[in-house]
Formats: structure tokens, C-alpha cells, sequence
């Protein structure tokens, strides 16, 4: 079963820690297109993640609520005679379904598991009385590890005298956002990376605001519905979801502790205001070339070639900042992308987004010429575009290149509107999506589909035109 975001359920993502909220596994959501379809999880429905860069793959049952993965995510359950969570832990821990998922490997760098491959690797099982007499104890043993794991966090938490003092305080009649403040020590600290911390605290605020003295207690169906409409005034509806899914679980505990009756997210209702129009994220070849050729370009390292490399490798901001003279290889017309510059807190050299960042990128001759000059005598092992103790704001080069966007006429992009600009101008030229992918250091082609939808669609109308056409020669 199929449906888009606009159905107001959680994107979802299969992992081995089980599945989990997409915004919260990956610190944002990949997608806010409401054309784009998924598969619907309902609660005890069984899903996981049909590829794997090391033959492994997790089965994950959905205990969180009625979710969507990528519609390349298989959704099943168990037969009637069979409980699921016993299949899927048998599954999960043996070692011959490792050997089988090995085998299904087809050449590549990636092993893909589909389902009906899934169906056709055969284990031993017990009869139904046995598989949930084992599920329910395999279940209680993880419930009770994740508690020993929470009563860890909170031990590390006491030895805050303020937090321990909270811990001991927070009753019916606390504040919420103090609550929730709370929370976010407890169970999101030290658990989840910066930039998505960085909106739990932002929802905090938002909290502090909306609701300053709304006691916990307090939040029944129609307070929290109101909350999230008067939120929805000032924001678009796929930023009042996030909003939504960050309270939500602080209010699940809360539920289970007994300081909340009734779970009051219910049927909640999603609103928000009209997304705004799209800025344009790229140029085309024309508008490219125009910018390139009025850029300013000196004998020596400038941001105006950094413009110019970006626009011709496609690389992240962060690892163009990155780049020594040692990641030239120029016999060999390469560039060697392995680390990342933080430009943020400025200190220094950081890894890549993802193991897939780490790559080569081919560079066509002219560059390879302009480079080698330009780099020639530089440290071998320092940034060629930043200067000792130099602070670098992506704004600056922003403000840079829209000059000369304006300049000549051409839509105004950012610095990552270039890295949009280039994988758009391979794809219109024919270089598969999965070229594309590797080039721009994505960690799956389907990162690459969803970034880049309107013109994979655009290509395949132009097939259908193309396949048409041959068809109509046969007569």
C-alpha cells in the first residue's frame, strides 16, 4: 500500500538499532516532496533496508506507530501460524541467513536482498506456542537492557546536582517545557549528533513561547492540537510535522510514567502555511558558462576558482575548503576527496559526511592545467583556499558569486547550487544516475533519485518520446 507525505505519517528508516524516526537517524528528513510515493507501515508490520555495503541486513518490526519507508523497502507480516518477532530475531542472529544474504551478491559494491529472495531461505521453527513462549523472553530481555541502558544515562545525568534535582521534582503539575527540557537531557543527549540536537533545543524555545505556563498535566487532545496550530501559523506544514514528531516521543514517556492520562498526539492534525516558491538551485549549461567566463580569474588562488572547481567536481563546500595540493593527482587527472574543513568552529580537518564521500572525482584536462599552476610551491599539506588562522563564512563566497550572477542576468544559486548544477548538467547529458551518485559522494543512487526527481521524471518523458518513436518505425 502506497501513499505520499501528504497522509501525515512519519518517514520512517530501517536500521540495525531497529527503526527509527528519519529526522532523528539521519538528523533531518531527506524529503519534503508531496508527489513522491511510500510504502505504508503499519504498527507490527515487518520492513528493512533492501541493500547493504557488507552483506548484512537487519529485519525490523515497527513498534513506534503507523509509518513510510522508500517503496524500495519491503513490508510484510508473519503467517498466521507464525509470531514475528520471534521469526524476525531467529533471522536477525543467524549466521546462515548472513551466508545467504552473501550469496546474493551480483556483482558491485552493494548486496541487494529482495523479497523474494527473503521467502526463499528456509530455517527450522518450532511450533507457535514455543516461538512466542521464546519472543516474549528475547523481547523482555531487550526491554530490560534498554532500561539498563537509560538508568546508565540517567546515573551520568545525576551527577549534575541540577539535573538530579529536576529528576526528582518533575511531577503533574511541572511546567511542560521544563519537562521537556528534561527529557532532552535524559534521552537525547550524547545520543543523537549536533545538528539535530540543535532543533530539539530550537523546539524547546518554541515551547517556552507558545505554551510558558501550560503545566504537564495540563496536555490533554485539544491543548496539544492547539499548540501545534498556533506553531503552524508561522511555519510551512512539513516543519510543523518535525515539531510534532520531536514533542511527540517526550509525551509517549510521559504517558508511561504516569504524569500524562492520555496519550494526547492522537489523530493529531498537521497544518501549516503554503510552502514558499522554490529558489532556483541551478543553472543551466548556458547560464553556467556565461558565469564562468565573467569571473575574475587571477594567477593566484582566489575564491573565484574555488567557484570554478565546485562548479566542475560537484564537491561539498566543506570538502572543497578541505583540499591540499597532495589531493591533486594530475598525471593521472584526478582529485582525492578524504576529509572535510570545519569551517564552522574552525578547527580544523573533520571526515566526511559518509564512507561514501571518500572518492576520487575525474577532472577534465583544462583544470588539471589551471591547478597544477595554481597549486605549484604551495604547502603540501595545508588548504590551498584557506589561510592560517583565517575564519571562512560560506556566506562570503554566497555574496561572491551573486554579484556575478547578477552581474550578467543568470538566477542567483549558492555555493551548493553549484554542486545541484553540476550533477543536473551529467544527468541531462545521459551519465547514469548511478555515475552521478559516486561523483557527488551520495550514499545510495536513491539519494540521488529524490535530490534530483524533476529531472530523472523530465529524462523519462523524453524516453517515452524516444521509445514511441522506434516503436512507430516498426510498422
Amino acid at each position: 500500500e502506497y501513499t505520499t507525505l501528504e497522509a501525515g505519517f512519519p518517514l520512517l528508516t530501517s536500521s540495525r538499532n531497529g527503526l527509527m524516526y528519519q529526522n532523528e537517524y539521519r538528523g533531518k528528513q531527506t524529503t519534503d516532496s508531496t508527489e513522491t510515493l511510500f510504502s505504508i507501515v503499519p504498527l507490527g508490520a515487518c520492513t528493512y533496508r533492501h541493500m547493504s555495503d557488507d552483506d548484512v541486513f537487519h529485519l525490523n518490526v515497527n513498534r513506534l506507530e503507523k509509518g513510510l519507508v522508500s517503496r524500495e523497502y519491503p513490508v510484510f507480516y508473519a503467517s498466521d501460524d507464525n509470531n514475528l518477532d520471534f521469526i524476525v530475531q531467529q533471522i536477525n542472529s543467524s549466521a546462515e541467513f548472513r551466508s545467504f544474504c552473501a550469496e546474493q551478491k551480483k556483482g558491485g559494491t552493494r548486496t541487494r536482498l529482495y523479497y523474494k529472495n527473503l521467502c526463499e531461505f528456509q530455517m527450522l521453527i518450532p511450533n507457535t506456542e514455543e516461538q512466542e513462549k521464546i519472543a516474549t523472553f528475547l523481547l523482555t530481555l531487550d526491554t530490560l537492557i534498554t532500561l539498563h541502558q537509560r538508568q546508565s544515562n540517567l546515573g551520568l545525568c545525576r551527577k549534575n546536582k541540577e539535573v538530579t534535582f529536576m529528576l526528582q521534582t518533575i511531577t503533574q503539575d511541572s511546567l511542560f517545557h521544563e519537562y521537556y527540557a528534561q527529557w532532552i537531557k535524559v534521552y537525547k543527549e550524547g545520543a543523537i549528533r549536533e545538528v539535530t540536537m540543535n532543533k530539539y533545543l530550537m523546539t524547546h524555545k518554541w515551547l517556552k513561547k507558545l505554551i510558558p505556563d501550560m503545566k504537564v498535566g495540563d496536555m490533554t487532545r485539544i491543548t496539544y492540537q492547539q499548540l501545534l496550530n498556533d506553531y503552524a501559523e508561522t511555519h510551512e506544514r512539513q516543519t510543523t510535522m518535525d515539531f510534532h514528531h520531536q514533542i511527540k516521543c517526550a509525551i509517549l514517556d510521559a504517558v508511561d510514567e504516569g504524569l500524562i492520562a492520555r496519550d494526547p498526539t492522537r489523530k493529531a492534525i498537521i497544518k501549516g502555511k503554503p510552502p514558499r516558491d522554490k529558489k532556483t538551485k541551478f543553472l543551466n549549461q548556458f547560464e553556467l558558462h556565461t558565469m564562468l567566463n565573467h569571473l575574475e580569474l587571477k594567477p593566484e588562488i582566489s575564491w573565484e576558482w574555488f567557484i570554478v572547481l565546485v562548479a566542475k567536481t560537484g564537491m561539498r563546500f566543506s570538502e572543497a575548503l578541505a583540499l591540499t595540493p597532495k589531493d591533486f593527482d594530475f598525471p593521472h587527472q584526478t582529485l582525492s576527496i578524504s576529509k572535510t574543513w570545519d569551517y564552522k568552529k574552525g578547527t580544523g580537518f573533520l571526515p566526511t559526511k559518509n564512507r561514501s564521500s571518500v572518492r576520487k572525482i575525474q577532472m577534465d584536462w583544462q583544470t588539471v592545467i589551471q591547478f597544477s599552476g595554481l597549486v605549484k610551491g604551495l604547502p603540501e599539506d595545508k588548504p590551498i583556499f584557506v589561510k592560517e588562522g583565517q575564519k571562512v563564512y560560506n556566506s562570503t563566497i554566497n555574496d561572491i558569486l551573486e554579484r556575478h550572477c547578477q552581474s550578467i542576468g543568470v538566477p542567483v544559486i549558492s555555493i551548493h547550487g553549484l554542486r545541484h548544477t553540476h550533477a543536473s548538467l551529467l544527468l541531462f547529458a545521459g551519465v547514469s544516475i548511478a555515475s552521478v551518485a559516486r561523483r557527488l559522494g551520495h550514499a545510495s543512487m536513491t539519494t540521488t533519485q529524490k535530490t534530483y526527481l524533476h529531472i530523472i521524471q523530465e529524462l523519462e518523458n523524453k524516453d517515452i518520446d524516444l521509445v514511441m518513436r522506434s516503436l512507430s518505425e516498426l510498422n
